[in-house]
């Protein structure tokens, strides 16, 4: 009786490993790698079954069959994506659950994105990631062989555990996001995180209290009414798409001009860590620098600052939030003289000569 072509001891240590992508998404290449060594196959690559797209983890030896796979659109016309409901009910599959002989003979995407790369046979175990279906595909050569029977009852156990891994590599990743947006949130720095596909993840309080007509969320997705920044917004997300997870994402600020309010500079930053997941899919930091006034510095940072007094400084700090003299001296109960007489002591101790030329100087504070 023949064996299976799977090494089962090194299949259970890949398996002891899943745990490690929950914490660190960057470790999918590595046990992936590892799975085709105890496999037996020469590529793995990670899919999600009913939206996919090129930036997923995969093994090294996949790089150039996805780029064609992907490139040519031959994932929305692969045939084998007829077993994915028995995959997604506990099944492993393989081709012959897919396609016949012929078909595997015949079939455009067999021919111009598998064989040239010596690719042949591949096995697919299906698991979930809350409600979306994914399925770990494992790929052959022809010298290595189809996977037989004996093979898919050992890959078999990689579903349940997948499973686990996606959903708590998920709940690691949502808290993550959180954590990122609301620390932004304490200095009342407007931010967003958006997935490969540009819908948005999480938002903080700041962003969504600078929202307006210009700038919004709409169906989970950022829209300005700007049209060249929304063109230059849709060329970010059309980059994310294409990017590789594995690979980092660099963008220009984008300027969004707005009607009757300052202009607001939107800047890309990278997800890392455990936010940085396949599962969630967030692939970036979006901050919107100017969305919302910033407060004006703390009456004593100003006083520490620029050496006024306590009473000077509160005038200074209401003044720097856009007030007029008139509404400072209502707002701190003091006759308007007598604000105007704290004005111009402090034009004295700060070298400034008008109200705009102080404001400047204090907004280097905030």
């Amino acid at each position: 009786m023949t064996t299976s072509a799977i090494d089962h001891d090194k299949l259970s240590r890949v398996i002891g490993r899943l745990g490690d992508a929950a914490i660190d998404p960057a470790a999918w290449r590595a046990i992936m790698d590892d799975l085709c060594r105890a496999a037996g196959a020469t590529g793995a690559v990670l899919l999600q079954a009913d939206i996919r797209t090129p930036d997923v983890p995969r093994t090294a030896s996949m790089d150039e069959a996805l780029q064609r796979y992907f490139g040519q659109s031959w994932h929305v016309s692969d045939p084998r994506a007829r077993g994915v409901p028995r995959a997604m009910s506990g099944e492993v599959i393989t081709d012959e659950d897919c396609v016949t002989p012929d078909e595997m003979r015949s079939d455009p995407m067999y021919n111009e994105v598998l064989r040239p790369f010596g690719l042949q046979w591949f096995a697919g175990i299906g698991f979930w990631a809350g409600s979306a279906s994914w399925v770990l595909t494992l790929q052959r050569t022809s010298r290595e062989g189809a996977f037989d029977m004996r093979d898919t009852r050992l890959l078999a156990q990689l579903a349940p555990r997948l499973t686990e891994t996606a959903t708590l590599s998920t709940a690691i990743g949502r808290v993550a996001l959180h954590s990122m947006t609301n620390v932004l949130d304490r200095v009342r720095q407007p931010a967003l995180v958006i997935d490969r596909a540009g819908r948005v993840l999480s938002r903080n309080e700041a962003a969504d209290a600078g929202f307006d007509d210009e700038i919004r969320i709409r169906d989970r997705r950022l829209v300005v009414r700007d049209k060249l920044a929304m063109a230059r917004i849709d060329r970010l997300i059309d980059a994310i798409r294409f990017t590789a997870e594995h690979h980092a994402l660099s963008h220009e600020p984008i300027l969004i001009r707005r009607m009757a309010k300052p202009p607001v500079a939107l800047r890309v930053l990278p997800i890392d860590g455990a936010a940085r997941n396949v599962f969630l899919g967030a692939r970036a930091m979006l901050t919107l620098s100017n969305l919302v006034p910033r407060l004006p510095p703390e009456p004593n940072l100003i006083a520490q600052a620029f050496d006024v007094t306590p009473a000077e400084a509160r005038l200074v700090s209401l003044l720097a939030g856009g007030l007029s003299v008139e509404q400072a001296s209502e707002r701190l109960r003091i006759a308007r003289e007598t604000a105007r007489n704290h004005l111009k002591s402090v034009f004295s101790k700060t070298g400034t000569h008008r109200q705009a030329e102080l404001i400047s100087l204090v907004a280097q504070l905030m």
